[in-house]
C-alpha cells in the first residue's frame, strides 16, 4: 500500500478482527486516503469473487467408501498435529486461479467481438452489486449536491458533475469512490422510487469511450459521453428511466 497503514490492519478490518476503536480509526483514515480505499475495494471484490467461485468439487461416493475400507485395514496410529497453514496462502492460490480464469474469460469475450465499453459495463455492474451490500452504498450520504460534490475534492483528479433531481423523481442520495477496470471512478447514487441507481463517472479516455446500452446479470446499464466525462448508469430500473436520468444530467 502506498501509505503507512499496514496490510495486517486492512485484513483485520476486512475480517472483523479489529476492536471498535481501531476500526473507527481505520474508517476515518479511509476518508482521507483514496489509495487505501481503492485497495480495500479491491480486497472486498476479491473476497466476494472467491466466495462466488465455488472452487470445490464433491468427491464421488465410491471414493469415500474406498477410503473407509482402507482405514479399516490399517493399524491404529497416533495422528501428528496438523500443520497450520496460513489462510492467506490459500487465498493467494485462489486469487491466482481466479486471475487466470478472468484473463481467459476476457480473451474469449474479446474473441467474440465484445467492445471495451461492454467489458467496462460488466465491471461497473459488478461494482453496482458490491455497493448494494450493507455499508457500501455511499462514502458521503447527503441529498445536498453542495455537500457531495466538494467531498470528491482531493480524492480524485477531476470534479464530477453532481446535481439533485428530486423534483424529477431522482433524488440524490450521496456518493463514493469505486474501482472499475483497474481505475478509480466516482459513483453518484440516486434513488428511483424504491430502487437504487449508480451513475459512474470518470474523465473521458481518448481510447476508451463509454457509449451504448445493455443488460448484465439482470441489471440494465446505459453509457454516454458529455462535456469531457464518461458516464454509465446501472440499476434494475427500466432502461427508459436510465435514459430520463441521462437527459437530466445532460441538461445541467
Amino acid at each position: 500500500m502506498p501509505c503507512n497503514q499496514s496490510q495486517n490492519q486492512m485484513h483485520g478490518y476486512l475480517d472483523g478482527e479489529l476492536d471498535a476503536v481501531s476500526a473507527a480509526n481505520f474508517e476515518k483514515h479511509l476518508e482521507a486516503c483514496p489509495d487505501c480505499k481503492q485497495s480495500l475495494a479491491e480486497e472486498e471484490a476479491l473476497h466476494q469473487s472467491i466466495q462466488k467461485a465455488n472452487l470445490y468439487e464433491r468427491a464421488p461416493e465410491t471414493l469415500r467408501m474406498s477410503l473407509l475400507g482402507s482405514q479399516q485395514k490399517l493399524p491404529a496410529v497416533r495422528p501428528f498435529p496438523a500443520a497450520r497453514v496460513s489462510p492467506w496462502r490459500w487465498l493467494a492460490v485462489a486469487a491466482g486461479l481466479l486471475l487466470a480464469l478472468f484473463l481467459g474469460w476476457r480473451q474469449v469475450q474479446l474473441s467474440r467481438g465484445l467492445s471495451e465499453t461492454q467489458l467496462m459495463a460488466a465491471s461497473l455492474v459488478d461494482a453496482h452489486l458490491r455497493s448494494l451490500q450493507p455499508g457500501h452504498l455511499t462514502d458521503v450520504e447527503s441529498t445536498d449536491q453542495h455537500t457531495v460534490k466538494p467531498w470528491f475534492d482531493g480524492r480524485i483528479d477531476f470534479a464530477p458533475p453532481v446535481h439533485d433531481f428530486a423534483n424529477d423523481g431522482f433524488p440524490l442520495l450521496g456518493g463514493r469512490l469505486d474501482v472499475a477496470g483497474g481505475r478509480t471512478v466516482a459513483a453518484l447514487v440516486y434513488g428511483r422510487r424504491k430502487h437504487i441507481i449508480n451513475v459512474f463517472v470518470e474523465r473521458a479516455q481518448p481510447d476508451n469511450y463509454w457509449n451504448g446500452t445493455g443488460e448484465a446479470q439482470g441489471y440494465h446499464w446505459l453509457a454516454w459521453q458529455r462535456n469531457g466525462f464518461s458516464f454509465c448508469a446501472v440499476s434494475d430500473v427500466a432502461t427508459p428511466d436510465l435514459g430520463q436520468l441521462r437527459d437530466l444530467i445532460a441538461k445541467n
